[in-house]
């Protein structure tokens, strides 16, 4: 290989996503860079200037007029960072939010096109041959020479995006596979989840309702879903699962995380949620977003002799 082989590969594959005329090709108000920064704000519930600048390698005055920018186009706001007050913490306004949800509904669409083109007993082969390219180039920054993990997945290399088409029969299958496999539960569980998620398909109203679904190498690996309760002012979490090839990258957390940002951002007063004792992982992840153990008692469900519980987290009492 020569580096005109690869000079070659990069003009081809500009020219595949239209990168020259990224927003043209969107029909959207936003060039390539913009439109990235603005994904990686929809999946980065807490984000700061320096870490989107570091994480995209962008110039920092460069950055700071896209944000400004977006600031004046209501897209953004800009605050104090939660962990260093030196530091400015960046979120989207709900005008921001929709155009993101725009820009990635119309990239779906538009690879949705491309991948038309390609014959289904070509397509394996076309994921491995990318998949291959991003483990031996070091998809990250501390790919350098002598990395021996390159390949490894990374708690950034996890975005959280709203569910497409088939990820809510996708939460319905894992939950009642791994709730199968780990814990030993029977078919009621799958028929209780096909329940909660067939009422949110059927009516949500996505101002004070949410699903969200953890992405990694294009495949869904989480989720979790807010759901108003029956309690005035209340929402109540729902169906937090993490795969297990993916857990250790703190997805648990980010889902739990985005919930309550959102949570809070809709003007719920409480977020409640009811669980079992063994499910020990998700509990330290509960108490570590300030959720307290209310009640709990014994109850045969699922086929096993179980302790509910259930957990409240006082929005107002917690810090923003």
């Amino acid at each position: 290989m020569t580096i005109q082989d690869i000079r070659s590969f990069n003009r081809f594959y500009t020219n595949v996503i239209g990168a020259l005329d990224y927003g043209r090709r969107l029909y959207a108000p936003y060039t390539l860079t913009e439109s990235r920064v603005l994904y990686e704000l929809a999946h980065a519930p807490r984000t700061d200037a320096a870490d989107l600048r570091a994480q995209l390698h962008l110039d920092a005055g460069y950055l700071t007029r896209i944000l400004n920018k977006f600031e004046e186009d209501g897209l953004v706001e800009r605050g104090p960072s939660d962990t260093d007050p030196r530091r400015r913490r960046i979120t989207l306004t709900a005008p921001g939010r929709e155009a993101a949800a725009l820009l990635d509904e119309r990239a779906r669409e538009t690879v949705g096109a491309m991948l038309d083109t390609v014959p289904d007993k070509d397509r394996p082969r076309l994921a491995e041959a990318m998949r291959t390219v991003r483990t031996i180039l070091g998809d990250g920054d501390d790919g350098g020479p002598g990395d021996g993990d390159r390949g490894a997945p990374r708690p950034e290399d996890v975005v959280l995006r709203e569910p497409a088409p088939g990820d809510l029969g996708w939460i319905v299958q894992r939950n009642a596979a791994l709730y199968a496999a780990e814990y030993g539960f029977d078919a009621d569980y799958e028929a209780l989840v096909a329940r909660i998620v067939a009422d949110y398909a059927e009516d949500h109203d996505p101002n004070l309702e949410r699903t969200w679904i953890a992405e990694l190498d294009g495949r869904p690996v989480g989720c979790v879903m807010c759901v108003r309760d029956d309690t005035p002012g209340a929402a109540r979490l729902r169906l937090l699962l993490v795969e297990p090839d993916a857990r250790g990258l703190r997805i648990g957390d980010r889902l739990v995380g985005a919930l309550v940002d959102f949570a809070r951002e809709a003007g719920y007063r409480e977020v409640v949620l009811w669980t079992n004792d063994i499910l020990g992982a998700a509990r330290r992840i509960y108490q570590r977003h300030g959720f307290v153990l209310v009640a709990e008692k014994p109850h045969h469900s699922f086929g096993q002799d179980l302790t509910g519980q259930d957990w409240r987290l006082d929005l107002h009492a917690t810090p923003h």
